[in-house]
């Protein structure tokens, strides 16, 4: 056996050409990113809210104790922050013009563990506990009303209990998410404040959670229900993932997999006929060695597994060699991040124009180059059985 893997060996190194083997092993840890990077900027990885609000957006669907919810989140383990929210259309009007808005009230210190809002502020400041009739504005909106940082707002809106909502906002902040649909509609005060103007009382209308990592959602998401199904509620809660709650960022992730599995079926087969290639070549090549070494005794059976072991090798040292470049390369931009200033218009939908990093993990590092191992040992196959025909007379006079 030893003497078989030192010949197989050797035979590899032969001809170095056909040794070398280039793999593409593409990474999926960067879907991580982009999904942490869309949910960051508003919608959360969970969120727990009366059943239907998501559907109807209805303002007396609510949470009427967010207290007893903040109870079980702090009990569940895997939930690195939380925060409540309240949301109301309304009318806004400046100075020049008027624009229909979504009001949302947060708590300021939390939502700013939760959302990356606080830090996409690109002019003024961010809200602050201590503020009551100040806003933060999309950079669209702003632009529309025509608005800056110390300018006022007029609102009117419904309260919950029917009665009519209105005050006047000062401009504190305009922030830029990167989501045009936010960023041309959106418009957050102090959640304190917003409860008194929309008669809110303590009641939010979601609870929206971030948990450690996208692998423990499933079962915060499974905890987090069971305990919600024990809670006294005018209305049912429920708790919905971020699947639930972005699907259009599902589906643009699946179908980008699509591609990535077409794209890389396409090149197994490359890399497999590749192979195949090779090894015919290198039968029509030796075939004189291989009718010598018959001849002095060698059975065909030990020729197989001679060419099946220059196949292994070979495909091992390729493999590595994909393993190690692909590696460095993931690693250098999970570190620096990939550039996305020119990002195209389905991507900044979901606010990632900025900077992604792809995630380097065991599965992507390992998945590919196994398939690509098993398709290349198959498609050594065929050409190390033939090898089973062969006659050694005709083989020690084939030229």
């Amino acid at each position: 056996m030893s003497i078989d893997i030192k010949m197989a060996w050797r035979n590899v190194w032969r001809n170095p050409r056909r040794t070398l083997v280039f793999m593409l092993s593409l990474q999926f840890g960067s879907y991580e990113t982009m999904i942490n990077t869309s949910v960051k900027i508003y919608a959360g990885h969970l969120q727990v809210q009366a059943e239907e609000y998501h559907e109807k957006m209805k303002m007396r669907m609510v949470v009427t104790d967010p207290d007893s919810v903040s109870r079980i989140l702090d009990s569940v383990k895997g939930v690195e922050a939380y925060t409540a929210r309240a949301k109301a259309f309304s009318l806004v009007s400046s100075d020049r013009r008027t624009s229909g808005v979504l009001v949302i009230g947060i708590d300021p210190e939390r939502e700013a563990n939760v959302s990356t809002i606080k830090r996409l502020i690109r002019d003024g400041r961010y809200l602050s506990s201590k503020d009551t009739n100040k806003a933060i504005v999309g950079k669209l909106l702003a632009k529309n009303l025509q608005v800056v940082p110390g300018d006022e707002l007029t609102l009117l809106g419904q309260g919950r209990d029917g009665s009519i909502a209105a005050t006047v906002l000062e401009i504190k902040g305009i922030f830029g998410s990167g989501i045009d649909e936010f960023d041309r509609s959106a418009l957050q005060i102090p959640l304190k404040y917003f409860q008194e103007v929309f008669a809110m009382g303590n009641a939010v209308h979601e609870v929206v959670v971030i948990g450690e990592s996208l692998n423990k959602i499933s079962d915060i998401k499974s905890a987090v229900q069971m305990n919600l199904d024990g809670l006294s509620s005018k209305y049912r809660l429920k708790i919905m993932d971020w699947m639930e709650l972005m699907p259009g960022l599902l589906q643009g992730i699946q179908i980008d997999l699509v591609g990535g599995i077409i794209f890389y079926v396409i090149l197994i087969l490359v890399v497999s006929f590749s192979i195949l290639n090779t090894f015919l070549m290198a039968i029509f090549e030796r075939t004189r060695e291989f009718g010598m070494l018959m001849a002095i005794g060698t059975t065909p059976k030990r020729l197989t597994k001679l060419l099946l072991m220059e196949s292994m090798c070979m495909t091992i040292i390729g493999v590595a060699m994909g393993i190690i470049l692909g590696s460095i390369i993931t690693f250098y931009f999970q570190v620096y991040g990939i550039d996305l200033a020119g990002a195209s218009e389905v991507l900044k939908q979901y606010g990632i124009s900025g900077r992604l990093h792809p995630r380097l993990t065991f599965i992507s590092v390992t998945s590919g180059p196994l398939i690509v191992m098993f398709f290349a040992f198959c498609a050594a196959l065929y050409p190390a059985l033939k090898v089973r025909s062969l006659k050694p007379v005709e083989a020690m006079a084939y030229v």
